[in-house]
């Protein structure tokens, strides 16, 4: 599946890849100042942004999404850059692709399995009432009861198209089937990574903890660990200054 992709800058690839109901506009400020040095191509994985729609998000499936429009593009080998799910999804192309992946760069998940929690959410948000002429407003307050977090909120609306049919871009049918497969993880059989790694955890956050690091260094032998302060899960968002200056300094050291 080839996906929607936005490119910034020129020289080296680094892709960005985003995680579960999100798109590659996400990653808007990071982009802009990362493609300073770089070609920085930010994707929409399948069934987020305006990326196809499938009801198959195993995370093998994912990652040749993700290589395949990479070369449909002429970026590889590129660096690999992902968040939360779209963590899972570079982890899996390094995995499976260790000569396209330069470098791997995931923010905050590890290799595991995590209970599934976002269902509430997806579930939410699959039964807003879609009114003609809605407001964003009358959407966030639809959602506030089952979503009671603002900044969830607005990250979550941010999938609304409203207007006189208001409806999501998201495939909210083909997600919710699926959330158990993303929570899942299942690395290929005997694959290792062992180019340059980092993982970046949000000092706020407990989804990279220490007694996951036994399976990260089996997947991932090269691996660095980087604590990024005043952040927590969406940590790019949370604090972009600093993630792109631990991402620059990775870049650098290992350029």
């Amino acid at each position: 599946m080839i996906l929607n992709a936005t490119a910034m800058g020129q020289g080296d690839s680094l892709v960005l890849l985003h995680g579960l109901f999100g798109a590659a506009r996400n990653f808007g400020i990071v982009q802009r100042q990362l493609a300073q040095r770089r070609r920085v191509i930010a994707l929409d994985l399948r069934n987020h942004g305006v990326s196809p729609h499938d009801g198959d998000m195993r995370y093998a499936t994912m990652a040749a999404d993700v290589l395949e429009t990479l070369d449909r593009l002429s970026a590889l080998p590129a660096t690999l850059l992902g968040h939360s799910m779209g963590g899972k999804v570079a982890m899996q192309a390094a995995l499976m692709h260790p000569d396209l992946t330069a470098r791997l760069i995931v923010a905050d998940i590890a290799p595991v399995a995590y209970p599934p929690h976002h269902r509430a959410i997806a579930e939410a948000m699959a039964s807003l009432p879609m009114s003609r002429g809605m407001s964003r407003g009358q959407a966030d307050a639809a959602l506030a009861e089952a979503v009671p977090d603002a900044a969830v909120r607005a990250f979550l609306l941010q999938n609304l198209q409203l207007g006189a049919t208001p409806r999501w871009r998201i495939a909210l049918t083909e997600i919710i089937a699926a959330l158990p497969v993303i929570g899942a993880w299942d690395a290929p059989d005997d694959a290792r990574y062992a180019g340059p790694t980092l993982f970046i955890a949000g000092a706020a956050s407990d989804y990279i903890r220490a007694e996951h690091r036994p399976a990260i260094r089996s997947l991932f032998p090269s691996a660095r660990f980087v604590t990024l302060k005043n952040a927590g899960h969406w940590l790019h968002a949370e604090n972009p200054d600093g993630f792109v200056g631990v991402v620059e300094a990775f870049l650098t050291a290992t350029g």
